[in-house]
C-alpha cells in the first residue's frame, strides 16, 4: 500500500471515530434530557452522525480494497431546515436554572461539530480530485449546520441561564 492510500485511510479512520463519538454523544443526550423537543432533535442528530459513519466506513472499505474512493453513491442532502428551529422547547426557559445538562450539551456539541467541520474542511482543501473535495466539503457543510444550530440555541439561552444561576462572566 502506498503512502497516499495510507494517508487517506488514516484520515477516514479519524473521521469514522469522530462520527461514532458524535453518535454516542447525541444518543446519550437524547436519553438524558427532560426536554421532549431536545430529545427528538438529539435523536435526529444521532441518526445523521450514524449516516456519516456508515458512508465513511463504506469509503474506507473502498480505499482499502481498491485504492480509491467510491463516489457512485452520493451523500444526499441533510435537512438543514431544522437547523433554523430551536433545539429545545419553549418550556426550557421556565426551568432554565436547572438546565445545566442541556447547556452543557450545547457547549460540548458545538466543540464536537466545530472540530469535525475544521477536519473535513482540511480534507477538502487537501483533496486530490474535485469529487473528493466535494465529498469532504459536503461533510463540512453538514457539521457547520449542526454548529450553527447549537450556537443560535446557546445564544438564546445563555443570558437567562447566567442570570438564573448568578453566574457573572469575568
Amino acid at each position: 500500500m502506498d503512502d497516499k492510500t495510507e494517508n487517506i485511510l488514516k484520515g477516514l479512520k479519524t473521521a469514522i471515530e469522530a462520527e461514532l463519538t458524535g453518535y454516542q454523544f447525541y444518543r446519550n443526550a437524547a436519553k438524558s434530557t427532560e426536554d421532549s423537543k431536545g430529545k427528538e432533535t438529539f435523536l435526529r442528530m444521532a441518526e445523521e452522525e450514524m449516516n456519516h459513519f456508515n458512508e465513511l466506513r463504506r469509503q474506507y472499505k473502498s480505499v482499502a480494497e481498491k485504492g480509491d474512493y467510491d463516489f457512485s453513491k452520493k451523500l444526499g442532502k441533510t435537512d438543514h431546515g431544522n437547523a433554523d428551529n430551536p433545539i429545545f422547547s419553549k418550556e426550557i426557559k421556565a426551568r432554565i436554572k436547572e438546565s445545566h445538562f442541556e447547556v452543557s450539551v450545547l457547549t460540548i456539541g458545538m466543540k464536537l461539530e466545530l472540530d469535525a467541520m475544521k477536519f473535513y474542511q482540511s480534507c477538502a482543501d487537501g483533496a486530490q480530485s474535485e469529487e473528493e473535495r466535494q465529498f469532504y466539503a459536503e461533510l463540512a457543510e453538514w457539521e457547520q449546520g449542526h454548529y450553527q444550530a447549537f450556537d443560535r440555541e446557546l445564544a438564546a439561552l445563555k443570558e437567562e441561564y447566567y442570570q438564573a444561576n448568578n453566574f457573572i462572566p469575568m
